[in-house]
């Protein structure tokens, strides 16, 4: 599915968590999953999809990124909860 799309990626619940924006979700869910790019999510064993919302343009979806990634950690611990509670990775369901 190609579709802008922003995103918070987690080692564990209540853990490290990370906020990207991609086009094409279910790619770069894998790649963090899989551990072929290196970086945060590599280092901080970031593979949970904990969260993730749609958007009709990238650039909608890059603002909205900026936007949680100013935000602060509670918030974005809201965010997951009221879409998450459970924390379930939520790759299977994007599949």
């Amino acid at each position: 599915m190609r579709q802008p799309c922003v995103y918070i990626m987690a080692s564990r619940r209540n853990a490290t968590l990370y906020v990207g924006v991609t086009s094409d979700l279910v790619q770069r869910v894998w790649q963090h999953r899989s551990g072929v790019v290196a970086g945060f999510t590599q280092r901080y064993g970031c593979k949970l999809l904990v969260w993730y919302e749609r958007h009709e343009t990238m650039e909608s979806a890059v603002q909205r990124e900026k936007q949680i990634k100013g935000g602060s950690r509670a918030r974005k611990l809201a965010l997951i909860e009221a879409l998450n509670p459970q924390w379930r990775d939520l790759y299977e369901a994007i599949l």
